[in-house]
């Protein structure tokens, strides 16, 4: 039995009639609602979803997917407007908040790169103009750089991997909140995707209710981040403090092009969880307080936590034998695709959609897929 219903990105069959969408669906049905506002991609997450939930509750019944290469295209393109728009506000908001409490400062692009012949790794810091953090991603800050290298490992030149890079706002004087540098970041595209499928299928509860691989710790659910490094546990506190007092008049808006609207004038907190006590650290030593905010439409995660764990932190990024939290986590999502087929075939969807069109179509018991013009 096959009932299919035709709309822009593709068709599916599916028990029950056909998928509707709402005005509800396109926000908090969304794996992606917190930090993008494009109806097309939260179109796609939310009839992802529903599949999801097809699949599992009515495994006998074939579903045809047949996706349009035109409206994809649109879906790559309202992506990549997201993570620009998204970076374009984080900056802005770092440099609103440098302005309150660490003025005068210097803006740096860090990367942290690998040799691709020995693994070694490095760190290259270079100063950037404002104006370039608005009109180029920072993942495409650290590639550039990073294209200009060539490296001799000892036998023959080899290039130079991303490992991660951050922009900092580095305070060019002391200050009296002890604060030493204001750090951006962002998730690679390919993490991004991972995130999606994670949150499709509520991967933290499954980790959670999983005894073998509860020990593998829950997500950080964040895309776009900030991190604030300071001298002093009181010194976290008090910038704490300090930003949930904070607010910006309409002239301070203004000079970044920012609306004042009540949203923005002020920081909205989601969350704060407080890993600083030595009994809610965790196993890596790793402190922080971390909160959620609301600014702009956008969710950002902020993260202030004392130099000395930053540099221990750091440090352990360099490290060529580092096995890394994106490495772990990957490990979890390795395991979890070998109990759950369906989250394997998600994350092999997602990844020929978005990354690899021209290979092959992946492969699960019940569907169909194909790339029409």
């Amino acid at each position: 039995m096959s009932v299919s219903k035709s709309v822009p990105a593709w068709e599916d069959a599916a028990p029950g009639g056909e998928f509707s969408t709402t005005a509800s669906d396109l926000t908090s049905d969304s794996p992606l609602w917190m930090v993008t506002s494009e109806p097309i991609l939260n179109d796609l997450f939310v009839r992802l979803q529903r599949l999801r939930v097809a699949l599992m509750e009515h495994p006998s019944v074939h579903h045809k997917l047949q996706f349009s290469r035109s409206h994809l295209e649109q879906v790559r393109l309202a992506f990549a407007n997201m993570i620009l728009h998204g970076e374009q506000k984080l900056h802005c908001l770092c440099q609103l908040i440098c302005d309150a409490l660490v003025t005068p400062y210097q803006i740096q692009s860090v990367v942290i790169g690998e040799v691709e012949t020995t693994k070694e790794r490095f760190t290259i810091t270079q100063g950037v103009l404002a104006e370039d953090l608005y009109t180029v991603t920072d993942i495409d800050l650290g590639s550039r750089q990073l294209k200009k290298l060539r490296i001799f490992d000892g036998q023959d030149w080899s290039q130079a991997n991303l490992v991660a890079n951050m922009v900092d706002y580095q305070p060019l004087e002391p200050n009296v909140y002890g604060i030493h540098k204001i750090i951006s970041r962002i998730k690679a595209e390919q993490e991004v995707w991972n995130k999606v499928v994670d949150e499709i299928f509520g991967l933290d509860n499954i980790v959670v209710r999983d005894k073998q691989l509860r020990h593998l710790s829950r997500y950080v659910k964040d895309v776009f981040g900030i991190k604030i490094v300071v001298g002093s546990l009181d010194d976290i506190r008090r910038v704490h403090m300090a930003l949930v007092e904070l607010s910006w008049s309409e002239r301070e808006l203004a000079k970044f092009q920012v609306e004042p609207t009540l949203e923005n004038r002020r920081l909205h907190f989601v969350e704060v969880k407080d890993y600083l006590m030595p009994h809610q650290q965790k196993q890596t030593g790793w402190e922080a307080l971390k909160s959620v905010v609301r600014w702009s439409d956008k969710t950002m995660e902020i993260q202030i936590q004392t130099l000395s764990n930053f540099l221990h932190e750091r440090e352990l990024l360099t490290k060529e034998s580092h096995t890394s939290f994106r490495a772990q986590r990957e490990q979890v999502r390795n395991q979890v695709a070998e109990q759950i087929p369906l989250f394997r075939f998600y994350r092999d969807l997602l990844r020929w959609l978005f990354l690899n069109p021209q290979g092959p179509p992946p492969v699960y018991p019940g569907v169909t897929l194909s790339l029409v013009e």
